[in-house]
């Protein structure tokens, strides 16, 4: 998949966050987890990656199956103003 700078950087901002799951991630850019990783390869400096993979790998937040709640989801305080559907209402 080709995205657009803009697509890029909100990817990688929704994969840095701990709550953000990789299902959201789906939801919003149709791009698998395996592709997120891909992604975040391609566009991340070598130790960056690293860490980012360390943090993330098994972190029960990152996805929706092994979270123990379901109430309380957390929403970035920058969502609205970052969203598709925001850019996509003021073109």
């Amino acid at each position: 998949m080709v995205f657009s700078e803009i697509d890029k950087d909100r990817i990688i901002e929704m994969a840095w966050e701990d709550r953000t799951t990789f299902e959201a991630i789906e939801f919003q850019f149709q791009i698998t987890e395996h592709q997120v990783i891909k992604l975040m390869r391609q566009e991340l400096k070598p130790n960056s990656f690293k860490r980012w993979r360390k943090r993330v790998k098994g972190r029960t937040t990152k996805h929706e199956k092994l979270r123990t709640f379901s109430i309380g989801r957390f929403k970035c305080s920058r969502q609205k103003q970052i969203s598709n559907n925001s850019i996509a209402k003021r073109n």
